[in-house]
C-alpha cells in the first residue's frame, strides 16, 4: 500500500463459552488493544465495529460505557469476512488521510443462538430454497470433500489430518477454544455430520469472542519491528450458472491475487498463514486458491509436513478455527492478531521462528449462486 498503514496493538479474548456479555469481550479486546499500542482511548479518532448477529448500532451499544467523546462509530457486517472487511475500509480512510489512528475490533457471542449450524440468509429466495434441499454449509462443504476425494482418488482420511494438525498447533494456544491434540482415528471416529465430514471435522459452532487492533499511519515507537498492512483485498462473488468447479474457490483466488500484486510479493515468500478452515476440506481448497501449490496437490503438501512448524509456510498456528473457534464477526481480526503476533516474537510456544510475511484470508456468506458472497485476503509484513 503506498502509505504506510501499521498495526501498532492488539488483543483477543480466549474464544470459547464466556458468561462475560458481549460489551465486557468487546471492551476487554479493545482496551488491551490500544495499551498495547501504548496509546489512550482518546488517542483513537474512528472505530470500525464488526458483527454478524449483534444488531442494530450494535458498536455504539458496546463501547457507551467507555465515555468515547462522541467518536465516529462505523458498523461493519460482511458475514464471517465482517472484521476483516472493517480493516480493509479502515486502511481506505487511513491512506486518504481522513484519519492517523482508528480501533478495528470483532465480536460475537454464537452462544446466544443455541448451537447448531449458522442460520443463512433470510432475505434471498434463492438461498431458502436451497436450505429446504437440505443444501447448508456443512452440506455444501461435504460435497466438495466428495468431490475432492473422487477426483483426486484420496482416502477420507486425508481430510481428518486437517483437524489432526490444527488441533495440535491449538493445544500450544491459550486462546483456542479447544485445546486438545486429537488422533486421525478420534476424528475419522468422530460423529458423522454430512459424509465425508465428521463433528471433528467442523469448526465449533458455539463460541464467544472478541479481538481488536490499532492501526495507525504514523510507525510506532514501541515497537522494535513494526507490522505493516502491506496488502488489504476485499472481493465479492460472482453468479456461477451452469456447471461451475465447486473445488475451485475462485473467489479466493481472485482476492489472492490482488493481495499478491498489490505487496508485490508471491505465495513462496510467506511464513505464516491464518486461513478460513470452518471445515476440513476448506483448508486443502484454500492451499490451492492461495497458490501455494498446484491443483490436486493439496493433501500432499499437508502430508509432507509443508504446512506445520518447520514446513514450507505455517498454515493456522493458532489452530485455525477448528480448533481456535469461529465467533463469526471476531474471527478476520483475531486471524491478524495472530500474525502480528508471530512477526513481533510474541506467539510463545507455537512461534514461527523467523517469520516476516503473514497472509490472513477469511471467506464469509452461505449464499446460493455465488462461491461466496465476500473473501478477504491481507499481507501482513515488518
Amino acid at each position: 500500500m503506498k502509505t504506510p498503514i501499521y498495526i501498532a496493538g492488539v488483543a483477543m479474548t480466549p474464544f470459547g463459552r464466556h458468561e462475560a456479555s458481549m460489551q465486557d469481550l468487546t471492551q476487554t479486546a479493545v482496551c488491551e488493544a490500544v495499551a498495547d499500542a501504548g496509546l489512550e482511548l482518546p488517542d483513537a479518532q474512528a472505530f470500525y465495529a464488526c458483527n454478524v448477529f449483534g444488531g442494530m448500532a450494535l458498536g455504539q451499544v458496546l463501547l457507551r460505557d467507555l465515555d468515547l467523546p462522541g467518536l465516529p462509530i462505523y458498523n461493519v457486517e460482511n458475514a464471517c469476512a465482517s472484521s476483516a472487511t472493517g480493516v480493509h475500509l479502515a486502511c481506505h480512510a487511513l491512506a486518504a488521510g481522513v484519519y492517523d489512528t482508528v480501533v478495528v475490533f470483532g465480536v460475537e457471542k454464537l452462544t446466544a443462538l443455541g448451537g447448531g449450524t449458522i442460520p443463512l440468509q433470510r432475505n434471498d429466495y434463492m438461498t431458502e430454497l436451497y436450505a429446504r434441499a437440505g443444501l447448508t454449509l456443512p452440506a455444501v462443504y461435504a460435497m466438495r470433500a466428495t468431490r475432492y476425494l473422487h477426483e483426486f482418488g484420496v482416502d477420507a482420511d486425508v481430510l481428518g489430518e486437517v483437524t489432526v494438525k490444527n488441533r495440535r498447533h491449538g493445544a500450544l494456544n491459550p486462546y483456542a477454544q479447544t485445546r486438545t491434540e486429537v488422533s486421525i482415528d478420534e476424528v475419522m471416529n468422530s460423529r458423522m455430520v454430512f459424509d465425508p465430514l465428521t463433528l471433528l471435522q467442523c469448526c465449533p459452532s458455539a463460541v464467544d469472542g472478541a479481538a481488536a487492533l490499532v492501526l495507525t499511519t504514523r510507525k510506532p515507537t514501541q515497537r522494535a519491528r513494526p507490522v505493516r498492512v502491506l496488502a488489504s483485498s476485499i472481493q465479492s462473488g460472482r453468479l456461477e450458472t451452469g456447471c461451475d468447479d465447486i473445488l475451485a474457490a475462485e473467489i479466493t483466488a481472485r482476492a489472492a491475487r490482488k493481495a499478491y500484486e498489490q505487496a508485490g510479493m508471491k505465495p513462496a515468500d510467506l511464513d505464516v498463514i491464518e486461513l478460513h478452515d470452518a471445515f476440513s476440506i476448506a483448508e486443502l481448497i484454500y492451499y490451492d486458491a492461495l497458490g501455494l501449490c498446484e491443483r490436486g496437490e493439496a493433501h500432499e503438501l499437508l502430508k509432507s509436513g509443508g504446512t506445520t512448524f518447520g514446513g514450507r509456510v505455517t498454515v493456522n498456528p493458532s489452530g485455525g478455527l477448528l480448533a481456535k473457534g469461529h465467533p463469526l464477526g471476531a474471527s478476520g481480526v483475531a486471524q491478524m492478531v495472530e500474525a502480528v503476533w508471530h512477526l513481533e516474537g510474541r506467539a510463545g510456544e507455537r512461534q514461527v521462528q523467523g517469520a516476516s510475511l503473514a497472509l490472513t484470508q477469511c471467506t464469509g456468506g452461505g449464499i446460493a449462486g455465488v462461491d461466496h458472497a465476500a473473501s478477504a485476503v491481507h499481507i501482513l509484513g515488518t
